[in-house]
């Protein structure tokens, strides 16, 4: 059975997807609004329908207000919280 990281294998650095995602965005800016420069002014239009405006806010939210990871605590309740901070010898700067 074959596992795990293997030399040469994988999408290769600066293959065209992320190439061609990068050109449409600087196409997109150079032109005129983002999506989301779009959906903040139909958000502050007060001319627009009330559910239109809504709807942009809330599409609009994850790009300006990213979601907080939920996190888990256990542990003793009588016993202080302890953390530590790990670095690697790959984790220094160079």
């Amino acid at each position: 059975m074959r596992g795990g990281r293997r030399q040469g294998a994988g999408r290769k650095p600066g293959s065209g997807l992320a190439k061609r995602t990068r050109k449409i965005a600087e196409r997109a800016t150079a032109t005129g609004n983002t999506p989301l420069e779009y959906m903040l002014a139909v958000m502050r239009d007060i001319g627009a329908d009330v559910k239109r405006r809504d709807e942009m806010a809330k599409a609009a939210a994850p790009f300006i207000h990213p979601r907080l990871a939920a996190v888990e605590h256990s542990g003793d309740e009588k016993s202080p919280l302890v953390v530590k901070i790990v670095r690697y010898a790959d984790d220094q700067p160079s």
